[in-house]
């Protein structure tokens, strides 16, 4: 206060109180007028700071880099401070609200395969009677797993690996297994994104590509779909349409097969940079960018779907579609094995969507021989509905038997996005007491109403595209991207206004890859930071790491741009995240929980989180129903086993297969190997080894007041008592 009043003009001094300055003439002078309001505001800022500076001294007069009393003055006090925050390890997060995690985890369930395979499942295997195994597996199985791993992330608060981990070390093998298929399916899942957004962008015209052949990549064999009440000349058995020269041609440029690669499709290319470039900005932040962005990417699918059912069944012949779809053949029931009779043959591609446990195949009576279709070639519509004669192996009969069970079980296992991590990494940013099981009930209820609703929105655009055409409705049914990328976009070039409704289409197959595609990835990333938290949870740390994730995916997605990319999009979707691999992983989550870690015990964990008990039929769901279902449907998948071929025309060359195979193993012999691993670099006898490394560790949540892990009530496998496991 002495140093600024030596600087005020004779007859101003300087009262300060409170941060407020206030200037007082001590002695009349007809001068100070002028420069009273200068003084008064250069003394509000000395002020300001005298008081602001933490020193007992008053202002720190030292000079910057100096030593001062055996100290050294830092020479830039702000970067020490800005590297103590970059040194912090900064919290976990959670959810800002319930909503955020429901529209997460409803993003990441209802996807691709809600639209193009449950309608062609539910019409296949009997119409509405198909709902009576689907149910049945829904309850015992589909809820149960869904919310197994749900509870486990909320209750741990970790990601995919480190919530086993947590729960028995032994089987952490599991969180591994599933992170491997979560890498390899971010590695093609997207490939799907980039033909769709292609589609889009070709969409914005007046005349859609793929409603005529007078473009530079059809054929002389090209014939265009006529409207109804006309009549095609077809003049050639070799005829196709401009949707499949448009498909195979345009957006493929197919090669003969895997070990022809050719060049890269660079505008495919720029269309997967795009989504990834949509995908990183959609979780670069974490929950808090991922809970905002699901608010449109959850929702406005929805809307289309809602769009296109309108505008579907309003269409002339969108009933008999309707009735195609939900009329009820009871008889389907009675031999799970029974072989449904369609009126047409078509071959279908396996379907893209990750939840699919095997590859389909619709078989009808054959019809005209047509000369083979170049390889790789989509066996899909030609003409005014005809299609090319199944060859080879799928003429035979035997072969076309569709087990109506085995569709509806692994419908609901490969539907609700289990056992790749996400839904306990999604939990695990759940409050502890959140009601996770009434949160999973009515997700599961909502998935599975989803695929019903979407089935009168696909049938009805295709009854309307059949009576357009004069052919039964089976002729026009497909499955997968026989649906999104052929039957589809053929019924959009019927409809007044085209473009628009194929706009609404393509953006709505965007949106719903897409936050399927990002929640992935986040599961990924999550695994990654729990695992290790003092690396990657600092600033900026998380983002460049999900950087380098959606990098090094974009670049191995390339191959699969290629003209032979469909082949080797075809290895990863048959092998790498196959029905077999999930179901394994399944198996082994069952038996962990239920056997190893306690039933019991998990329910008296839940019971802590949400205040009650859930129904019992859950328990034992885990303890015999789920791991009985899923071991069973796995050794029907190894009996099966067929080798892959493409178009059922294109045998893969041996090495082809025998890469499939390390794609599938990848996954699975991560938890046989973490086990034998674990059993030997730990020392002490066999039973002593076992006994650690099943009891879970101390960090988990304990008993209010207690300060002691939540007790089991039952024998584990290994059938060690409370006091032997010391658990």
């Amino acid at each position: 206060m002495h140093a600024l009043c030596a600087l005020l003009p004779a007859g101003i001094s300087v009262r300060s109180k409170r941060g407020t300055v206030q200037c007082v003439c001590t002695r009349p002078l007809p001068s100070l007028a002028s420069h009273s309001p200068n003084f008064c505001l250069v003394a509000w800022l000395v002020l300001n700071i005298m008081e602001e500076t933490p020193s007992e001294g008053g202002m720190d007069y030292r000079v910057p880099g100096a030593v001062s009393n055996g100290e050294t003055v830092p020479a830039y006090p702000g970067m020490e401070k800005e590297k103590e925050e970059e040194d912090q390890t900064l919290e976990r997060g959670q959810w800002n609200n319930k909503l955020e995690y429901v529209l997460s985890v409803a993003g990441e369930i209802i996807g691709l395969g809600n639209v193009w395979r449950f309608p062609y499942l539910c019409y296949k295997n009997g119409g509405g009677a198909f709902f009576i195994p689907y149910l049945i597996f829904l309850f015992t199985c589909g809820i149960p797993v869904f919310f197994l791993e749900t509870a486990l992330g909320q209750y741990t608060s970790q990601g995919g690996v480190t919530a086993w981990r947590r729960i028995c070390p032994l089987f952490e093998g599991i969180g591994y297994a599933s992170q491997v298929i979560v890498v390899l399916l971010n590695f093609y899942y997207i490939i799907v994104l980039a033909w769709a957004l292609f589609y889009l962008f070709s969409s914005f015209t007046i005349d859609l590509p793929w409603g005529s052949c007078d473009h530079e990549w059809n054929t002389g064999n090209c014939m265009e779909l006529q409207k109804a009440n006309s009549t095609l000349n077809v003049t050639s058995e070799n005829a196709t349409s401009p949707v499949i020269e448009f498909w195979e041609r345009r957006v493929l440029k197919i090669s003969d097969g895997i070990q022809h690669l050719g060049s890269l499709r660079w505008e495919l290319a720029l269309c997967l940079l795009l989504a990834w470039i949509i995908c990183y900005f959609c979780i670069w932040k974490g929950v808090k960018s991922t809970g905002k962005v699901v608010y449109f990417t959850a929702t406005f699918p929805y809307l289309m779907l809602v769009v296109l059912l309108i505008r579907g069944v309003s269409l002339p012949g969108a009933s008999q579609g309707i009735l195609f779809y939900l009329y009820p053949d009871l008889s389907r029931l009675g031999d799970p094995q029974k072989t449904h009779q369609l009126s047409v043959c078509a071959c279908t591609l396996s379907s893209l969507y990750i939840k699919a446990a095997l590859s389909m195949m619709a078989c009808f009576p054959p019809g005209p021989a047509v000369p083979k279709a170049p390889a790789g070639a989509v066996p899909l519509l030609l003409g005014a509905g005809k299609l090319r004669r199944c060859q080879g192996p799928a003429e035979d009969p035997q072969l076309c038997r569709h087990p109506v069970w085995m569709d509806a079980g692994t419908q609901i296992f490969f539907s609700y996005a289990i056992c790749l991590g996400c839904l306990t990494a999604l939990g695990s940013y759940n409050k502890y007491h959140n009601n996770c099981y009434r949160d999973c009930v009515a997700l599961c209820f909502l998935n599975s109403g989803t695929s019903f609703v979407a089935g009168f929105a696909i049938f009805s655009i295709l009854g309307f595209m059949a009576g357009e055409q004069g052919v039964p409705i089976a002729e026009v049914a497909e499955s997968g991207p026989g649906l999104a990328f052929i039957a589809y976009p053929r019924a959009v070039v019927m409809l007044p206004f085209s473009p628009l409704w194929a706009c609404f289409f393509f953006l709505m197959v965007v949106l719903l890859g897409l936050d399927s595609q990002f929640v992935c990835v986040e599961s990924l990333v999550t695994a990654l930071v729990d695992m290790y938290p003092t690396i990657f949870r600092k600033k900026n740390r998380r983002e460049t790491l999900i950087l380098l994730v959606s990098v090094l995916s974009y670049l191995v997605g390339l191959v699969m741009l290629t003209e032979g990319g469909m082949y080797v999009f075809q290895l990863f979707d048959y092998y790498a995240a196959s029905g077999m691999c999930l179901l394994f992983v399944a198996i082994f989550e069952t038996l962990c929980i239920a056997w190893v870690y306690g039933a019991e015990r998990f329910y008296d964990n839940i019971e802590d989180m949400i205040g009650y008990r859930p129904w019992p039929i859950i328990k034992y769901c885990w303890l015999f129903i789920t791991p009985a279902v899923c071991m069973a449907t796995f050794l029907f998948s190894l009996i099966k086993y067929t080798p892959l071929t493409y178009n059922k025309k294109y045998v893969y060359p041996w090495w082809g297969d025998t890469l499939g195979w390390l794609l599938a193993l990848s996954s699975m012999v991560c938890i046989p190997l973490w086990i034998v691993y674990k059993l030997s670099t730990i020392k002490g006898s066999l039973r002593e080894r076992l006994r650690q490394l099943t009891c879970p560790l101390e960090d988990l949540p304990s008993m209010p007041g207690t300060g002691q892990p939540l007790p089991s009530t039952r024998a584990g496998l290994l059938m060690l008592t409370e006091l032997e496991s010391h658990c």
